[in-house]
């Protein structure tokens, strides 16, 4: 089956343009988009930045995932790309794209910055987001972006949470 990822929410342009923002997050979704990889396999060519791109991708939900057996009966996760095009149907003000691109061009050291002040905010449970717009003086657009660029939060409603990367 053909399915095409539709992005009516300006936010979700974040995870189109990180999507390939390097060699080795290409790389691996074109291995996944060739057929179905393993984790063990991506960390054995790209090292744990496969793995991350691989948990990005699935954040993301640009891959699907399945479980298969190993020859030692493990149960073994596997990758495999999800779409094969995409549909951009949003409009917003361009004070919010503005925003979305800011996040998404951001440099490393900045966006690390911004991104650990809210990951050491969030409680167990997830804290309202509203918190993190008045405390780091960022617009609902900008956290948004941020948490969508994230490899370690999530949104769950109004809420943010850490990702539990444990499987």
């Amino acid at each position: 089956m053909k399915r095409i990822k539709v992005i009516n929410e300006p936010t979700d342009l974040v995870a189109l343009l990180r999507a390939m923002d390097s060699p080795t997050k290409k790389d691996v979704f074109q291995e996944c988009a060739n057929g179905w990889v393993t984790k063990k396999s991506v960390e054995d060519r790209y090292g744990d930045e496969g793995v991350e791109a691989l948990s990005f991708f699935e954040k993301m939900h640009l891959v699907e995932t399945s479980w298969q057996i190993d020859s030692q009966f493990n149960k073994e996760k596997i990758y495999h790309t999800y779409y094969v095009s995409v549909h951009i149907n949003t409009s917003a003000q361009i004070t919010e794209i503005s925003d979305v691109l800011y996040i998404t061009a951001m440099g490393e050291d900045k966006y690390n910055e911004l991104e650990t002040k809210v990951f050491d905010k969030v409680s167990d449970e997830g804290t309202f987001s509203g918190e993190f717009v008045k405390d780091l003086e960022l617009t609902p657009t900008m956290l948004k972006s941020l948490v969508k660029r994230s490899g370690r939060l999530a949104y769950k409603g109004h809420r943010i949470e850490r990702i539990n990367r444990e499987e």
